[in-house]
């Protein structure tokens, strides 16, 4: 049963829409805080005050009670301030509070590392260190005790140390329970064994039974050491994490002995954003009912890329970061097969020198093949989610993916590998499951691969109503934030009840 109480929830994060973003982290930092609060729960967020947020536009004020707090970072002392605005959605205001020290965030505008170099800031330690440490000082100035820290990824992760270990006999902390959300286990905020001394953690965590990992600090560690829950942002991303070598990136052993308390959740998806019947975006609006539509969008798709419109020859979409993980090596090496079929190719993306090279020069050979924008651009992602006929997403491991739930929502037929999130909102299509809404290959294969291309475009040529059957079940998908978040306050119940 869900629960019906209300709940203090404290969300600290590093990014959150509309004020900055690197990630899906931005989004989910944004659309849960607002479901949260609809549903009449007692949110608050922090986040730091990095130099790209326009303090006008935002109405961010000084609270005077939250102004120059001073903090230790190893043997520097550090002064900063709370400063107070609202998240502002369509149905919610969530009081939001921004960390501002000029050294640290706001000289800059970057968030993680330097825009020139595309190095990570070398205090990166230093900088999240003090996210961490500035929540109890929330605490205590405002006398607001949260009943759940709900942590995200490893910026935050020092938290569920300090308040097991620094503050364990402050009674205004004792009843607060943590969970870490972690949404992608590859960052980890690994940082030289020398970082430790600047966090003012006990000297007993200063080693593998505390934050250490291979003779390093790693902050993320530390959350999954001392969060009470951890949920990941899906249910088998949850399981791989805990039980295949590869996916644990080192943290396996640990991820294994916690299992019982580790939870996967999927994300939903902002459906006043990502909605084929409303969105600005395309250049034909269109639903289940009047799926013709979709047409408009492939010619003006088609248009867009530079190819001659035709209805018969399927076009693969392909949106993501051009990368190993998302699979880049498997379509690299699969390519002249896919191209051998009678089909064409959108890719919109940037990543790896060696991959965008590889994409750009096959595209300049093979110009009624392939076609590519090298970048990122909104629009386009959506026009891509509405215009093409399949979208491929060959990634190696993904915890979550959206681009999934939105080609499904888009009419637009995802293939996939069958790995994490896309594995729990993925169905693959046979004789057998005709409720499936796409196609799996399920080892990570190029010729797996390219069997379940080839699979597709057969039946887009060949079988209408099948291919009919297939978008209608993926459009009858529901990803809604609703759903995800009373999972959410279902893992609050079993911490505070």
């Amino acid at each position: 049963m869900p629960s019906s109480k209300k709940y203090k929830i404290l969300f600290v994060t590093s990014e959150v829409v509309p004020f900055m973003k690197t990630g899906g982290l931005a989004d989910v930092s944004s659309a849960l805080t607002q479901k949260l609060t609809e549903m009449g729960h007692q949110v608050r967020i922090v986040v730091p005050k990095y130099g790209s947020i326009d303090e006008r536009k935002y109405k961010i004020h000084e609270v005077v009670r939250l102004k120059d707090l001073k903090t230790q970072i190893g043997d520097k002392e550090v002064s900063f301030s709370l400063r107070s605005s609202f998240l502002v959605g369509p149905k919610a205001r969530v009081q939001i509070y921004f960390l501002d020290n000029m050294e640290y965030f706001v000289s800059r505008h970057s968030l993680y590392e330097d825009p020139i170099t595309g190095e990570e800031f070398k205090d990166n330690d230093e900088r999240f260190i003090l996210l961490n440490k500035s929540v109890f000082e929330l605490i205590q100035k405002l006398g607001w005790i949260p009943d759940i820290i709900h942590i995200n990824d490893w910026q935050c992760s020092l938290i569920p140390a300090y308040l097991k270990t620094v503050h364990k006999n402050n009674e205004m902390f004792q009843s607060i329970k943590t969970i870490l959300t972690i949404h992608n286990l590859v960052y980890q905020g690994i940082f030289p064994k020398s970082s430790f001394a600047k966090t003012g953690l006990p000297e007993q965590l200063n080693s593998d039974k505390g934050i250490i990992h291979s003779s390093k600090v790693n902050f993320l560690k530390a959350g999954i050491q001392y969060a009470d829950i951890i949920n990941t942002v899906s249910a088998t991303y949850a399981k791989e994490i805990c039980s295949i070598k590869e996916f644990g990136y080192g943290l396996d052993t640990l991820l294994a002995k916690r299992k019982k308390d580790i939870y996967g959740i999927i994300n939903g998806i902002d459906e006043a954003i990502w909605n084929p019947e409303k969105d600005k975006l395309i250049a034909k609006n269109y639903s289940q009912k009047n799926i013709a539509d979709k047409i408009e969008n492939k010619i003006a798709l088609c248009e867009n890329f530079g190819f001659a419109a035709d209805e018969n020859i399927p076009i693969i979409g392909i949106i993501s970061r051009l990368t190993d993980t998302k699979g880049f090596d498997l379509l690299q090496k699969a390519f002249s097969d896919i191209a051998k079929l009678n089909v064409r190719v959108v890719l919109l993306g940037t990543g790896e020198k060696k991959y965008q090279k590889y994409f750009e020069d096959y595209a300049a050979k093979h110009p009624n093949k392939l076609s590519c924008y090298l970048g990122f651009d909104e629009k386009l992602a959506h026009l891509i989610e509405a215009g093409s006929d399949m979208l491929l997403i060959p990634s190696k491991s993904e915890p979550c993916g959206l681009n999934q739930m939105y080609s499904l929502v888009y009419g637009t037929v995802p293939i996939v590998h069958k790995t994490g999130g896309l594995a729990d909102t993925v169905v693959n299509y046979t004789d057998k499951n005709q409720d499936g809404n796409g196609f799996v290959f399920d080892k990570y294969d190029a010729k797996e691969m390219v069997k379940e291309i080839k699979r597709a475009v057969e039946i887009y040529n060949n079988d209408k109503a099948t291919w009919s059957k297939i978008i209608k079940n993926g459009m009858k998908s529901t990803f809604s934030w609703i759903d995800s978040t009373k999972q959410y306050v279902d893992l609050y119940k079993k911490l505070a009840d």
